[in-house]
């Protein structure tokens, strides 16, 4: 018969190693709550992938982007852009919006300890605080 605390620790930890934000209005932006990825310098002994998803954004409007960085940190406090990964950028078309999207990355070596997502949206962008995004280690 399988230990049924096992299988609650290993929810909690799985719960630790993803984060979802209230998407932003028009000409604002988010920061997600940090991912501790361990001891520092985690990323530099094993590889780390990390999926974005980015639900179906029906108020965004056309021509108007929301934008997507992932930030580290040493010290789970200052956070600045991972300068090898490229944002993520979805634009609103068609006037319906933009389709969901899931883009996984691996972290590069250099990572630091915690990382967060920040989400921006563009002046006159639409109001998109019903929907939210998430970020979750994979491996």
């Amino acid at each position: 018969m399988p230990n049924p605390l096992v299988k609650s620790e290993a929810r909690i930890q799985d719960a630790a190693l993803k984060v979802t934000t209230t998407l932003p209005a028009a000409d604002a932006s988010a920061n997600g709550n940090s991912i501790d990825l361990g001891a520092a310098g985690t990323a530099a002994l094993r590889s780390i992938e990390v999926e974005i998803a980015i639900p179906d954004l029906e108020n965004l409007a056309d021509d108007k982007d929301l934008t997507v960085k992932l930030q580290d940190s040493a010290d789970g406090t200052t956070f600045a852009d991972i300068s090898e990964l490229a944002p993520i950028v979805v634009s609103g078309a068609d006037g319906e919006g933009s389709d969901a999207e899931i883009v996984k990355v691996r972290l590069p070596s250099s990572t630091r300890q915690h990382i967060r997502a920040t989400y921006a949206v563009e002046d006159d962008g639409g109001d998109n605080t019903g929907e939210s995004a998430s970020i979750a280690i994979l491996n």
